[in-house]
């Protein structure tokens, strides 16, 4: 359903890292909503992110390049916070982000630039098959007219 984890083209929706998560997206969290299970800021979350290698491993990043919204494990997430002493209190209720319906809303929107893109690609190649063809006409003329010349001499 997803393209290769491992493409980085700017228009992917999901680069998975960990792909055998894939199927599984009930079980990740976006560190945003991490952050704020845990307690602390988003910077926070990217501090712990840059400075710990036992920070949870990167599942999955969606949306543009410029704008990647990451999601890790979430039991993952939690143990690493409360290790850090962080953990302020363990809401009850599921973040109101679903990562399924994001990764299904970006895959959709990804194939339908896809099919534009490639329309327009079509359209593009056919105006140039066809300006190939009428130059081949004019060519296989002239090397007719050059023949003919030859042949008369």
């Amino acid at each position: 359903m997803h393209e290769n984890p491992n493409t980085t083209d700017s228009t992917m929706p999901a680069t998975w890292h960990r792909p055998e998560f894939q199927g599984r997206e009930k079980e990740l969290i976006h560190l945003a909503a991490g952050a704020k299970l845990a307690g602390v800021t988003r910077s926070a979350v990217s501090n712990w992110a840059a400075r710990h290698a036992d920070f949870p491993k990167l599942v999955l990043e969606t949306g543009p390049r410029t704008r990647r919204t990451k999601y890790v494990v979430k039991d993952e997430f939690i143990a690493f916070a409360e290790r850090r002493g962080s953990m302020v209190t363990l809401r009850k209720t599921p973040s109101p982000h679903r990562p399924g319906a994001v990764i299904d809303a970006a895959h959709l929107e990804h194939c339908e630039r896809q099919v534009a893109r490639l329309r327009d690609l079509e359209i593009r190649r056919a105006a140039e098959l066809a300006k190939t063809r009428r130059a081949l006409k004019t060519a296989r003329a002239r090397l007719a007219e050059a023949q003919a010349t030859a042949r008369a001499r």
